[in-house]
């Protein structure tokens, strides 16, 4: 039996909370999902990046001030 759907969405608003690497945002209907995984190195980068340095709590300022520090 062959089955045809048509349909029609309008989305006005969408928020999304967090999107992760095994995060998967439907709108609509689907037959089946297939997990689907890339990774690229669109940088062109040939070695492992640097070890971060840590910094202690006085030094480190948010980007954009959410509160005056404690």
């Amino acid at each position: 039996m062959d089955c045809t759907i048509y349909q029609q969405i309008s989305i006005h608003l969408l928020k999304v909370g967090s999107v992760t690497n095994s995060s998967v945002l439907q709108v609509g209907s689907s037959g089946s999902i297939q997990a689907l995984s890339n990774l690229y190195n669109t940088g062109g980068y040939q070695f492992p990046a640097e070890a971060a340095e840590p910094i202690s709590p006085q030094e480190f300022q948010p980007m954009i001030p959410l509160a005056p520090p404690v």
